[in-house]
């Protein structure tokens, strides 16, 4: 029966390559910042752009918009304190907390919002940000 079971789990639970959130890259534009690679943390990170925007920036106390270029904050924020913030939402909204890997998916399910882990089957209550998802 465990070799039938380890059978029909996804390989990914048996990987063990190290998952590693991306880096900010960007520059400062006057008085504000850009984050040039924002895009592809939120696909790295397997998330909706638009929800990681909504948690980076009430966790910096900035405004900011998305554009073609990427995420501008209407302020000067070093790239330190904006890392800190995207490891916090990985942490919070991506990785799941019994295997620690990231396939995971954000799923709403009446009026709570969930983190299903795809390794190894967990779901999480995550809190609500009223974000879509």
């Amino acid at each position: 029966m465990l070799k039938k079971a380890r059978g029909e789990m996804p390989e990914s639970v048996f990987e063990s390559e190290r998952f590693a959130v991306p880096k900010v890259t960007g520059h400062l534009q006057g008085n504000r910042t850009v984050v040039s690679n924002f895009f592809q943390i939120a696909d790295t990170l397997g998330r909706n752009p638009e929800h990681l925007l909504k948690y980076v920036l009430k966790e910096l106390a900035t405004p900011g918009t998305l554009n073609n270029s990427g995420l501008i904050l209407g302020t000067k924020i070093p790239a330190s304190r904006i890392n800190e913030k995207i490891r916090k939402y990985a942490t919070e909204y991506v990785l799941c907390s019994d295997c620690g890997k990231p396939d995971t998916k954000l799923i709403k399910e009446d009026d709570f919002s969930f983190i299903r882990c795809q390794a190894c089957g967990s779901k999480h209550r995550v809190k609500e940000m009223k974000a879509t998802l």
